[in-house]
């Protein structure tokens, strides 16, 4: 087992590299710097003094190296066109924004789906299976802007806000304001859990040990509680890992239609801004967030599906 969880994490810290690497070429390959930008209204000695500041005077060979120096340490820089602010206090203030409308996006899109998706499955061939595949597939089809913008259209001027985020206790209050953007951003999530639930349990009903349980007397609530439900969630568990992460990171275009001050809207304007620290911190950060979440993924499958431990051992 020891051995499984390093040999996951030398695969996570080779990928980090190879995100790092990539991204920090390619940025530099595109013409000009942050310094051009503001070459109209800064003079010439201060552009060189500012070139010597972020090292843009020297090779990117060692510019990298040094980022990578930088990195090792924890420090993931200070922002160019906001001197005196460190990536890090960015990402500090601004993820937990992002990560409450991922959590709450999550769990609104995993409860309703795992119980849309077992209703489904255990009603096949029926109107409500008929409309939970519909919903599903209209989930799936439109995306979440388009979703978010339909919301902020029929909704404007109701009861909940359609623009804003609670500005203190960021992870308690103001909740009106989490209610909408959840909605959107969880709607694809929800499609896709209750799509995979039904095909899991419909997998799963016509198996040999659960035609056993029925011979036995078992009810069929706790057929369904004790052995379905416990072995269609195995399916959902790889998934969730990567789906957690990924919509905690990937809120970009939810937090600009409803102006909320998270991590991705910060990271939409950093490049905008030619911001090449800010690029590269938040780039970083969103990479290690999902590689990590693959890895806690990898690690929990071991404990909860025993065929993976019995095939270890034959071994």
């Amino acid at each position: 087992m020891v051995q499984y969880i390093l040999k996951r994490i030398l695969y996570m810290v080779m990928t980090l590299w190879v995100i790092i690497t990539i991204t920090f070429f390619l940025m530099n390959t595109l013409p000009g710097d942050p310094i051009n930008a503001g070459a109209k209204q800064l003079p010439k000695q201060v552009q060189i003094n500012l070139r010597a500041k972020w090292l843009l005077d020297k090779p990117i060979q060692y510019r990298y190296f040094a980022y990578l120096k930088n990195l090792l340490k924890g420090n993931l820089g200070e922002s160019i066109k906001t001197p005196g602010l460190t990536a890090n206090e960015i990402i500090g203030t601004n993820f937990p924004a992002s990560a409450r409308l991922g959590i709450q996006a999550v769990i609104l899109g995993l409860v309703l789906g795992l119980i849309l998706g077992i209703i489904a499955a255990l009603k096949r061939g029926t109107v409500v299976d008929f409309i939970v595949m519909f919903v599903a597939i209209v989930g799936i089809s439109i995306p979440s802007f388009v979703i978010a913008l339909l919301i902020q259209k029929y909704f404007s001027g109701g009861a909940l806000p359609v623009l804003g985020w609670p500005s203190k206790h960021m992870w308690t209050s103001g909740f009106k304001y989490t209610i909408l953007p959840t909605i959107a951003l969880g709607v694809g999530g929800l499609a896709t859990y209750s799509r995979y639930m039904r095909a899991s349990v419909l997998d799963i009903v016509n198996q040999d040990y659960i035609l056993t349980a029925r011979s036995k007397g078992l009810s069929e609530p706790t057929i369904l509680r004790k052995h379905i439900l416990r072995n269609a969630l195995l399916p959902i568990v790889t998934l969730l890992g990567p789906a957690i992460a990924g919509v905690i990171t990937g809120t970009f275009v939810i937090e600009r239609i409803f102006v909320i001050p998270g991590l991705g809207s910060y990271y939409v304007d950093s490049i905008g801004n030619r911001d090449y620290t800010m690029i590269m911190a938040t780039t970083v950060f969103f990479a290690f967030f999902y590689i990590f979440s693959l890895l806690v993924v990898d690690i929990l499958y071991v404990f909860i599906d025993p065929r993976i431990k019995i095939a270890q051992k034959s071994r």
